[in-house]
């Protein structure tokens, strides 16, 4: 959701300035740890605020974890990593080749929980150029492709659904945008991520 001021209603747009507002400290986020595998994974906002849109991947589907899911580009923390900003941003960059440096980091929203997994996963949005500038390549050994997918259509595609996962049946919320099926912690992730910006 946008920011609520004195005036009244939430406000429906948040310029570059003020974005940073409506998300936590990256030091704040950190702080609220919890129980799991420390991983970290980078919502990368191009267009931001005409046109705004993120950069997600679909997975190899021949992974051993996660396979041929759609996600935010990230992973599990390295022992040599300073902090889950520098994990986001090294997987982003060993994942589809996105250099760190083009990367403004806005701020952070709160970790969400892999339920199979076990993974704590710390999501950093940073705002980048424009894809076609960035020269993306996603990594033949983890990603099939890397995905440009506008906010608003995202929006449109919200659907909670029952979904059966190693046969057992979850209600989860879920983003369909061209045959591709956003669910599970990316799309806890890209709800609170929605919510907050209107």
């Amino acid at each position: 959701m946008g920011r609520r001021d004195d005036s009244g209603p939430i406000s429906p747009e948040i310029g570059p300035s003020a974005l940073g507002e409506v998300l936590l400290a990256p030091e704040e986020a950190e702080a609220s740890a919890g129980p799991g595998t420390k991983a970290a994974v980078l919502l990368a906002l191009y267009g931001w605020p005409e046109k705004p849109g993120l950069i997600l991947t679909e997975r190899r589907a021949d992974l051993r974890r996660h396979a041929g899911e759609i996600s935010f580009p990230g992973g599990r923390q390295d022992p040599g990593d300073a902090d889950l900003v520098v994990t986001a941003l090294r997987e982003a960059e060993e994942e589809i080749a996105l250099d760190p440096k083009v990367v403004e980091l806005s701020g952070a929203l709160p970790a969400v929980s892999t339920f199979v997994t076990n993974y704590r996963v710390h999501p950093f949005v940073g705002l980048v150029p424009d894809p076609l500038e960035l020269g993306l390549e996603p990594n033949p050994s983890e990603v099939e492709t890397v995905l440009t997918i506008s906010l608003e259509s995202l929006r449109s595609a919200y659907e909670m659904r029952r979904l059966v996962r190693r046969g057992v049946p979850i209600r989860t919320p879920t983003y369909e945008v061209e045959g591709q099926l956003i669910w599970g912690a990316t799309a806890r992730i890209l709800g609170d991520f929605l919510e907050r910006v209107g």
